[in-house]
């Protein structure tokens, strides 16, 4: 009796919280609970073009816990006092939306600002996991239908590739500008020469930042060339939102400054736990082995990891170096910055290559990162919060380990560039007109030498290119100058991938510095690029 009745109460159980998490989930679909309540409104957001339903930029996907409380007021919606001085950069800007882990966010975060909760997150799901997979699996067709379509609203992504033109490993180099113009604008060359003022007055600016599809989890998101080889890495929230031919090719060649007679030493491969032995030894020193042997041994991250607190449909490994910089490069992985707060403040990053650190003594795009072993010793695998790796599993890299995978990471290579000489300038009987042009146009009209310069390209400094003078938006502040030698192997470009293409790059640089460059002057730069 006692038995039959457990089995009964068992079985109510199970109906009843399946009936529960159903009707949540419809409950809470398309309403605002996810965006900031009409009356927090402190102002007007301009109309947004995002290629989405209409209601989506007032509406949110359904809430992850089955009774969330309603949005209160509170720190997360209190608009943070201007600095002294005062400033201009909050008009039109609107608090960030009061949410919780895993709730969509929107894709247009830089019309947001304000202060969070809390600088410190906790290793708790707001659910059981049970519950957490079942929603993710109900939100995530309709969030990614809606991230295509906000993408191919974007950016007209042909797949059309540059004749003759193929990375250091023979994968195709895909032709630009493709990002989408607004109505009114022609052409590429036609932006570039109008004012800020005219671009953000009526909303023209087509390089808006790229935010991460779902920013209350965030953390990385591979490629599916990656996925494809790595199962364990698929999330069960989110997937890519850039084409594969946008992306680095996978696996990439590998260069070093000890062996550069061999070429790539991985002769195509990716370099694994499996593998990186056979591969190098006898090439490497003991040192740099070990380094090596770091930098492709996982560690548990916030959300890849053996716990409940993750976004794996199974327990997970966690993310080893090489599993975004592969082969000491970039697969294309994304993931968010982890130098600022609230999360929804952070800024997308896309992985850069590894290739020529060695040059470098700014190796962060906002931290004060200098050296290379300190970049393997607080490299971000919990979102720059000590108190998830004590929760979750803390790395236990010790320096001297730190300092290894240093020696491994000083000898990464550029790939060659036949065309160059030892002063890095074309070598006339190597180069074409074109290119030739478009290095005059580095070095005189178009300025790039002014923050790229050196052997790497790169002055090593931050820059704030003041970007929101074309947009209402945010202000994203000075970011790291990135390298240009090797360019062609690392799309998508800037931070955050927000340009596909070289063309793309050009543009964006010719309208936001003013430089008036015309469409065949840019394509110039790009035959330049190309070369480096």
């Amino acid at each position: 009796m006692k038995e039959s009745l457990a089995r009964l109460l068992g079985t109510v159980f199970v109906i009843i919280l399946s009936v529960g998490i159903t009707l949540t989930y419809e409950r809470y679909k398309g309403t605002g609970l996810s965006r900031v309540p009409e009356k927090h409104l402190p102002r007007e957001v301009p109309p947004s073009k995002e290629p989405i339903r209409s209601e989506d930029r007032n509406s949110a996907a359904p809430a992850p816990v089955p009774d969330p409380p309603a949005p209160t007021a509170g720190p997360a919606e209190s608009p943070p006092a201007p600095a002294s001085g005062g400033s201009d950069h909050l008009e039109g800007l609107t608090i960030y939306p009061m949410v919780t882990k895993g709730m969509r966010t929107p894709f247009d975060l830089w019309h947001y600002y304000g202060r969070g909760v809390s600088s410190f997150t906790s290793p708790d799901l707001p659910m059981r996991f049970e519950q957490w997979l079942d929603f993710h699996k109900r939100q995530k067709p309709e969030l990614m239908k809606d991230v295509t379509a906000y993408m191919n609203g974007r950016y007209h992504f042909t797949g059309e590739a540059i004749p003759g033109a193929v990375m250091s490993g023979g994968k195709a180099i895909m032709k630009g500008p493709v990002a989408t113009l607004a109505p009114g604008v022609a052409t590429h060359e036609g932006l570039a020469q109008l004012s800020p003022e005219e671009i953000r007055t009526k909303d023209l600016f087509p390089y808006k930042p790229l935010a991460h599809p779902i920013q209350t989890v965030a953390h990385m998101v591979f490629p599916q060339s990656w996925i494809k080889v790595h199962p364990d890495h698929e999330r069960i929230d989110v997937d890519m939102d850039i084409p594969e031919a946008y992306l680095p090719e996978f696996p990439p060649p590998m260069f070093l400054t000890t062996h550069k007679e061999l070429g790539d030493v991985t002769n195509g491969r990716e370099v694994t736990l499996d593998n990186y032995y056979e591969i190098f030894d006898g090439l490497l020193t003991p040192e740099q082995m070990e380094g090596l042997k770091e930098l492709l041994r996982p560690s548990a991250t916030t959300w890849f990891n053996h716990t409940n607190h993750r976004i794996t449909e199974k327990p997970s490994k966690g993310v080893a170096c090489f599993d975004c910089h592969v082969n000491g490069h970039s697969n294309g992985a994304f993931e968010l910055g982890p130098d600022s707060r609230p999360n929804m403040a952070r800024l997308r990053v896309d992985t850069p290559t590894m290739r020529g650190n060695y040059n470098l003594m700014q190796l962060s795009s906002k931290r004060s990162i200098r050296s290379m072993d300190h970049f393997a010793e607080v490299e971000e695998y919990f979102d720059g919060d000590p108190g998830m790796q004590q929760a979750i599993g803390p790395r236990a890299v010790k320096r001297e380990v730190t300092n290894r995978m240093g020696d491994l990471n000083s000898i990464l290579d550029y790939p060659p560039a036949p065309k160059l000489n030892p002063l890095l300038r074309l070598i006339p009987g190597k180069a074409t007109e074109a290119e030739l042009r478009g290095e005059a146009l580095f070095h005189g009209k178009a300025g790039c030498v002014q923050c790229h310069s050196g052997p790497a390209f790169v002055d090593d400094y931050m820059h704030d290119l003041q970007v929101e003078r074309f947009y209402v938006g945010r202000p994203e502040g000075p970011i790291k100058t990135f390298p240009l030698r090797g360019i062609k192997d690392s799309p998508p470009y800037l931070h955050d991938g927000r340009c596909p293409t070289l063309h793309d790059v050009v543009n964006f640089f010719n309208v936001v510095l003013e430089l008036k460059l015309t469409q065949a002057e840019e394509n110039d730069l790009v035959s330049y690029l190309l070369c480096l």
